[in-house]
């Protein structure tokens, strides 16, 4: 029985596009960049996905705790929490955080903030990270109603920033030539997360016209020179949907039935095209953006439920797919982010 226990005005020429028709406007579109500079006033990113994972809890019922206990439990003693090593991690300090907040569970925010202290201004972190450490300040700064300091804020806004694309976009190196579809993601969250709007939001979307593939989905990346790639990818058009979605950009219908065809008979959703397994990110993120776009799957919400209890485990977690064998507080809170949207 499931559960009873447990538990996206510049004229640019798009030849690698080709006919593809995912965005419903006209790349060289002459609306004024003072409509763009208030399309970021929704709901943020991170509290968007939020909302949706409090409702896990509906399927969950006593097992909650097992997945609070869980976490905590991967809290290193200098506050950060740990990566498949053991390692303190900003990266799955975030699932961490966000894994506790879905469930209204305590944070130990303290502990957290001193871990967040020694780190300093994100000078030297990667772009992920520095993403990361922008979303972990939030977090605590929202717990202990407090918020983050200018000087901090604008530390953080500026290292994003110097991962920015040639094509607007952004990228996991300095001065990259495109972006990708992860790295649009992160860093409009990041800067949500840190109070600020997206930066000439016109250029990320239109750079999110490379990455798009003859299938009518997106990839996550593309190299100048390279052909136009034929299959997109699950993740990367969740992602894009997701940037477009909350820059009020419309989307062609067809992107949400390229996504639908993603599911597994079995249950679940797979990561591209072929794949010839599901795994939980594409599950939850495949949910989310069909949410987004306001896509019935009530077909599939069974099947997708028994896949996600197959990824159950007693110890209070979930596996990313049915070959993995490490638990983490990534993948745990990928399977709340998946129940909530199937729990409506």
């Amino acid at each position: 029985m499931r559960w009873v226990y447990w538990v996206w005005p510049v004229r640019i020429s798009f030849a690698v596009a080709g006919n593809n028709p995912n965005f419903q406007y006209s790349i060289q579109s002459r609306l004024s960049k003072a409509a763009f500079l208030l399309l970021n006033a929704g709901v943020s990113l991170r509290l968007e996905m939020l909302q949706v994972a409090r409702l896990a809890p509906r399927v969950l019922g006593e097992a909650s705790d097992l997945i609070k206990n869980f976490v905590h439990s991967r809290q290193n003693e200098d506050g950060g929490f740990q990566n498949r090593a053991g390692e303190s991690d900003l990266y799955y300090t975030v699932f961490a955080m966000d894994a506790l907040a879905a469930l209204q569970a305590e944070l130990p925010s303290r502990k957290i903030k001193a871990y967040l202290e020694c780190i300093g201004g994100g000078e030297d972190l990667d772009f992920v990270h520095v993403c990361c450490l922008a979303r972990c300040w939030s977090a605590v700064a929202s717990v202990c109603a407090e918020t983050i300091s200018p000087e901090l804020v604008s530390s953080l806004g500026a290292r994003i920033e110097s991962f920015r694309a040639q094509n607007g976009g952004y990228a996991t190196s300095p001065r990259a030539l495109r972006g990708t579809a992860y790295g649009a993601f992160l860093a409009m969250g990041a800067h949500q997360d840190l109070g600020q709007t997206v930066p000439n939001p016109l250029a990320l979307i239109q750079s999110l016209k490379y990455l798009e593939a003859a299938d009518g989905a997106w990839v996550n990346e593309t190299f100048e020179g390279n052909p136009l790639p034929r299959r997109g990818s699950t993740n990367a058009t969740a992602a894009a949907v997701t940037v477009l979605r909350n820059l009020s950009m419309p989307v062609n219908p067809a992107v949400g039935d390229w996504l639908l065809a993603r599911a597994h008979p079995q249950g679940g959703f797979c990561a591209a095209p072929g794949a010839p397994v599901p795994d939980l990110l594409s599950t939850a993120t495949a949910l989310h953006a069909l949410s987004g776009l306001e896509r019935d799957f009530s077909a599939i919400k069974e099947s997708c439920l028994d896949y996600v209890d197959s990824l159950w485990t007693n110890e209070g977690a979930f596996y990313g797919h049915w070959n993995e064998a490490h638990l983490d507080c990534e993948y745990t809170f990928y399977g709340l982010l998946a129940l909530g949207h199937l729990s409506l």
